[in-house]
């Protein structure tokens, strides 16, 4: 088995979000690879720029960040052929390593744009190193740039950034450099593919806590009235837990409960509430064992969430989002036409 280490440089439409291809926001314009063997040591790279189909001038934020100019480009192969041999440089017999989780997906969506078969298992697990990074010398939370980690760690800066090989390189150094016993376990699920039916959901265990990703459904109320979805059994014996603090929102998007396993003592809850690509929602849950700290930070956050705007849990979802719709369209109602009375007011005179 071996690890590839994989970058990728895009573009994106020159005349901004409104003029692009909703199909193809982000055209990849260079593909770098580093492959480790199984005890991360150096075997050999894969690099190779692509000219672009689709966007033929770099939007002025890209050029910025990638240092490239669309005339060195101009005698690359396109994506196709470009993608093909990759993807055969890769073997089957690999793991993907990426600062971040940007790149597999956009590598997927370049390929179905082009009708390329998508050769990966299903669910896509990878190594996010800036997660790795963060779980291993920081709070598990926050995400650093890759030069803020190549410092951090000292490693030499023979290259520029933001060149694909150039990043794949520096990402390489920082796995090498990783307690890899300690990490390994965490990989990350790639959600460019979704789960389509209950049967095909995601299910992973990684030691610390558990995760869920869910069927894609319509909007936010179908999903949270899903049992599936809201239900809480400890992932370390399966035994239904006692709910303490039932499932309320910290905003639109996410959501607590406390739940105590009669075995395993108490457990965070967290729901996320993810838009697809067509605008419609997954849930990606997960439950962690935490203690009596964390457990009297969540019914902190419980208490302020009921002071500012009642509790908002998800058998509720249905009224409370309805509720808060209607609202929103009063406040944009009442902005409009405050709007028009004030230009009203400032070309009528004195």
């Amino acid at each position: 088995m071996n690890y590839i280490v994989l970058d990728l440089e895009w573009n994106q439409c020159p005349a901004g979000k409104a003029r692009e291809n909703p199909a193809l926001p982000f055209e990849i314009v260079e593909i770098g690879a580093v492959r480790l063997d199984e005890n991360r040591g150096w075997m050999d790279f894969f690099s190779e720029r692509i000219r672009p189909q689709v966007y033929r001038k770099f939007h002025y934020r890209t050029k910025e960040i990638i240092h490239m100019d669309m005339e060195e480009l101009q005698s690359a192969r396109t994506f196709p052929g470009v993608v093909r041999d990759f993807l055969t440089w890769c073997g089957t017999d690999c793991e993907f390593c990426s600062w971040g989780p940007l790149d597999l997906m956009e590598l997927q969506r370049n390929m179905k744009f082009y009708q390329i078969e998508n050769p990966f298992p299903f669910p896509l697990l990878y190594y996010d190193v800036q997660k790795l990074f963060s779980l291993l010398y920081e709070d598990g939370k926050s995400r650093r740039s890759l030069e803020d980690a190549v410092n951090f760690l000292e490693i030499k800066k023979a290259m520029p950034f933001h060149r694909a090989i150039d990043d794949t390189y520096y990402t390489a150094e920082i796995i090498r450099r990783l307690d890899w016993e300690k990490v390994k376990r965490y990989r990350s699920v790639d959600y460019y593919r979704l789960p389509s039916e209950r049967e095909d959901e995601i299910h992973l265990q990684f030691g610390r806590y558990a995760k869920y990703v869910s069927r894609v459904f319509s909007g936010r109320e179908e999903a949270l009235r899903d049992k599936e979805v809201t239900s809480a059994r400890c992932y370390e014996c399966g035994a239904r837990m006692k709910r303490l603090l039932p499932w309320f929102g910290v905003s639109s998007r996410q959501y607590l409960s406390l739940n105590q396993c009669p075995v395993h003592g108490l457990v965070k809850g967290k729901l996320r509430v993810k838009k697809t690509v067509d605008d419609r929602v997954f849930i990606v849950k997960t439950l962690k064992r935490i203690g009596e700290e964390e457990a009297g930070i969540i019914r902190t956050q419980q208490e302020n969430v009921k002071k500012r705007r009642g509790e908002a849990q998800p058998g509720q979802a249905s009224a409370n989002a309805k509720e808060a719709g209607e609202a929103e369209k009063k406040r944009k109602k009442e902005i409009d036409s405050n709007t028009v009375i004030q230009e009203k007011k400032d070309t009528a005179g004195p």
